[in-house]
């Protein structure tokens, strides 16, 4: 019942945050964030309506892939690593992750090899924390050049992660402001294969904050599955 419980309840405060900041319910995904997470819970999930679920690692994602229903929209929402690109390439609806020009230029190869078509996100390190990946705000309009001259990525909006667990979500919210206004600014520039009409951005402790802020894809782990082991 936990899954059930908690999948009404960020239903709940989605819809909320929608109707406070004066938007449709259905322009927000909710993307349930499945990493370290038995296969049974994700099924669970599943049963109970859920089709976009997001993984960090390649590997795990592979592996659950075949054990699940074939319409389940995975979605790569961790750190991918160059040699990883092929393997998932025409595995995935969304790559939120591309946090460089190499690894942009990797998936694009290899998906031109493949004959496929990959949709993905540039993920923007708003916060300049080391630790964290991503393209630095400035960065991006310098690669807008290169990004419209690929063939087989197509680039259709920003992620990025905020800073780790926050006692008072609200000191997210300029991270998310920032994020939506990149978007906004990039968008002007009508750069040809480049979209802005996806925002990731939002998980367990903020996505409400996010939703107000414009976020299209919220990432939802702990709020539906709960605590993962090693974590507090």
């Amino acid at each position: 019942m936990m899954v059930k419980d908690n999948l009404i309840l960020a239903e709940q405060k989605i819809s909320e945050a929608c109707k406070r900041s004066g938007r449709d319910r259905s322009e927000v995904k909710l993307i349930a964030v499945s990493k370290t997470k038995p296969v049974e819970m994700v099924q669970e999930a599943y049963d109970l309506g859920i089709r976009d679920f997001g993984e960090n690692k390649v590997k795990e994602m592979l592996g659950k892939e075949p054990l699940l229903p074939e319409d389940i929209c995975w979605h790569m929402i961790g750190h991918l690593q160059t040699n990883k690109v092929k393997d998932i390439i025409g595995k995935t609806v969304l790559i939120h992750s591309i946090d460089s020009i190499k690894l942009s230029d990797t998936i694009d190869f290899a998906a031109r090899k493949a004959k496929q078509t990959v949709n993905g996100l540039l993920e923007v390190n708003i916060s300049g924390e080391e630790t964290k990946f991503g393209f630095s705000p400035e960065e991006l309009f310098s690669v807008l050049d290169r990004l419209k001259q690929y063939r087989n990525l197509k680039i259709c909006g920003l992620m990025t992660v905020a800073a780790p667990i926050q006692n008072d979500p609200e000191e997210n919210r300029p991270v998310f402001r920032r994020l939506k206004q990149l978007s906004i600014d990039i968008k002007q520039k009508n750069v040809d294969n480049v979209s802005m009409n996806i925002l990731s951005m939002g998980m367990s402790d903020d996505y409400c904050v996010a939703v107000e802020e414009g976020a299209t894809c919220v990432r939802i782990g702990t709020g539906i599955f709960g605590v993962r082991e090693g974590r507090e």
